[in-house]
């Protein structure tokens, strides 16, 4: 049995005693213990985990000494910030066809942490984006929220273009639906990155997923977003990995690390 589909642990915390209120709010929507006192998730023993509130915004945390640091959704980072001049956008933003029609709609049906979403509406896309995992979508929620009324000008601009769409993306609305431009997948695969601690760090993310409702399958996926009235479908893949199902795609863009399948099913209007 692998360490990420052994059942997970996970319980609410709050990082100092005014984020207390929050934390019960949370534990309570999502059915998780809450811990009642504010606690260094280092001295944290009955819980493998934490969905730990501070200042509003929420982070996953492994407990324990020498546990690697907090997964968050931070759409304002210094990592965020320095890939708005990456080439890998360019790479993302064409897949998708970003620029091709104004107002160009997305669907983001595996959001997760909600970056390439936060790239896409920063490229000029408008992004819906849906996700299954409760614990994930108040991470989103949380963000989006903190970065829509924060003092950034540029993060409240990005997120005005994005919103949140709790649940199954097979299950949007025919309303959604209709003004959707572009599905995009990104299924979960494991870490590729060479650093141990990021490998770390990123573990607590997929065992939440392992012990929640999961991501689905992602075949499954694919083939209902190929019925859908799109002009195309965008897969995010390992560079070196097999196409999604066994169906090739239109044509591939390929980086130094990831490739998008692009499925192309209609013209843009």
């Amino acid at each position: 049995m692998t360490a990420s589909s052994v059942p997970l642990v996970l319980s609410v915390a709050g990082a100092s005693p005014g984020d207390l209120p929050l934390a019960a709010q949370l534990a309570a929507r999502l059915g998780l213990p809450l811990l009642p006192e504010a606690i260094n998730p280092r001295d944290v023993v009955a819980a493998d985990a934490l969905l730990l509130v501070c200042d509003g915004l929420l982070s996953l945390q492994q407990t324990g000494r020498g546990a690697p640091g907090p997964v968050a959704v931070e759409f304002g980072s210094a990592a965020m910030r320095h890939r708005r001049k990456g080439g890998h956008n360019e790479l993302l933003g064409r897949a998708v066809g970003a620029g091709k029609r104004p107002g160009l709609t997305v669907l983001d049906t595996t959001a997760g942490l909600g970056r390439d979403s936060f790239v896409l509406a920063d490229l000029g896309c408008r992004v819906l984006l849906c996700e299954r995992e409760p614990v994930l979508v108040e991470m989103l929620r949380a963000a989006l929220a903190n970065a829509a009324t924060g003092d950034d000008p540029w993060l409240r601009e990005v997120v005005a273009k994005m919103r949140l769409l709790p649940g199954d993306a097979t299950t949007v609305p025919a309303v959604e639906l209709a003004a959707v431009d572009v599905i995009y997948l990104d299924p979960m695969f494991p870490a590729r990155d060479k650093s141990s601690a990021v490998k770390k760090e990123m573990a607590v993310l997929q065992r939440v997923l392992a012990s929640g409702s999961g991501s689905g399958s992602a075949e499954a996926l694919l083939a209902w977003a190929l019925q859908q009235d799109v002009a195309r479908v965008v897969v995010k893949r390992p560079a070196r990995a097999p196409v999604l199902a066994g169906r090739a795609p239109s044509h591939q863009l390929s980086g130094k690390a990831v490739r998008y399948d692009v499925y192309t099913l209609g013209p843009w209007d």
